[in-house]
């Protein structure tokens, strides 16, 4: 499918895009749009110092590997909110995230964007999509990423194909921490990602959850910055599926492989998992193919 680009001046407001996320409530169709959006960002040195607190991530000259997820929000949002877009945007759930850093992200100030979905497959519980991310710089791609979303109640047809990661290798406990009950609110301030299930207890029961939970990517920023040391700068792919949610509060263990993280090799599983062992996310690391 070819995408039909559109080029922004500057990026979008989010205000206006929650209003619209809000009053969008019904499934309007089973096709996805071929809209790609692009468009020129600045990073915020002010909100890259208060991202790197939240997320634990020190300040070592790099971006963090997950920061570009945080500069393509505004434009995910337009194109998940867009008219054309079938799906809507609160209910959809965040299954898998995979990011791809292709050279070393040091010295970045301004960066291209570009968004777009696609791949939409048939699901026990509905139907999958995958929102892709890329950023570009000067010299050309420098990241990318797709983040798998699931949308309830949508009927296709073909038989549901679910890709399931399993550790190949020996995992050990590296790190724990605790997710304190307003760390949604925390992350949604750096993020701008102010979903209600995030945000406290009163309103995550609105969607069903008994407490609130926390951003499927802070854990992941959370777990890639406990392992910041032991990761290559550049040329790594990083995936991880989000199993059970972490309620907040909560306290938290990660487990990685010793290989990878002993900085023996370039490849490593890991785990992050909760009380009585309740498995929160799982994923590994490898050189990009």
């Amino acid at each position: 499918m070819n995408t039909d680009w559109h080029t922004l001046d500057r990026e979008p407001k989010l205000p206006g895009l929650y209003v619209r996320a809000a009053t969008r409530r019904k499934i309007t169709g089973t096709t996805l749009p071929a809209t790609g959006l692009r468009c020129w960002v600045d990073v915020d040195a002010k909100r890259l110092e208060a991202y790197r607190k939240v997320c634990g991530f020190a300040d070592n000259s790099l971006l963090p590997p997950t920061y570009p997820h945080i500069l393509a929000f505004a434009l995910q949002m337009q194109l998940l909110t867009a008219k054309d877009f079938p799906f809507p945007l609160l209910g959809l759930i965040h299954l898998s995230n995979r990011i791809r850093v292709l050279r070393p992200m040091g010295g970045v100030n301004r960066v291209r964007v570009s968004v777009q979905v696609q791949n939409l497959q048939p699901h026990a519980k509905g139907a999958t999509f995958d929102l892709v991310t890329t950023l570009d710089d000067q010299l050309g791609p420098l990241w990318e990423a797709e983040s798998r979303m699931l949308c309830r109640g949508v009927k296709l047809e073909g038989e549901p194909v679910e890709e399931v990661l399993a550790s190949t290798l020996t995992l050990t406990q590296v790190a724990n921490w605790k997710a304190p009950s307003d760390i949604g609110r925390q992350y949604a301030k750096v993020s701008g990602d102010y979903n209600p299930i995030h945000l406290s207890a009163a309103s995550a029961r609105l969607f069903g959850f008994p407490s609130a939970i926390a951003h499927g990517l802070w854990n992941k920023a959370r777990t890639l910055a406990a392992l910041a040391d032991y990761l290559p700068a550049a040329n790594i792919e990083i995936e991880v599926q989000f199993k059970k949610p972490v309620r907040l509060p909560s306290e938290v263990a990660l487990l990685a492989s010793a290989a990878g993280y002993s900085g023996e090799g370039s490849s490593g599983d890991l785990q992050l998992i909760g009380a009585a062992d309740l498995e929160h996310m799982i994923g590994h690391w490898r050189p990009v193919a």
